[in-house]
């Protein structure tokens, strides 16, 4: 499984509504956060080694109602910081 991360920009007043439509629909969706910004969402998704990415973004994202733009990005390695 690889991890690709979703920026989503919504109409105006969808933001919610698209994330809890992800949410309860989109099985590879691991986590939704609303952030500030150029975007409403950002979404992490994880994905078979195989998948195609492109196709996922564009047919399981792109077409969710409220979705108006998404920027992509791919992620390589994961690191994490000592636990306090």
């Amino acid at each position: 499984m690889r991890a690709i991360f979703v920026m989503i920009k919504c109409e105006m007043g969808q933001a919610y509504r698209v994330a809890r439509e992800m949410a309860d629909g989109i099985e590879e969706l691991s986590e939704m956060h609303s952030v500030s910004g150029q975007y409403d969402l950002l979404g992490k998704f994880y994905l078979a080694a195989d998948r195609d990415i492109g196709l996922f973004v564009v047919e399981r994202i792109q077409t969710v109602a409220g979705v108006k733009d998404t920027y992509t990005l791919q992620t390589f390695n994961a690191f994490s910081g000592a636990q306090a």
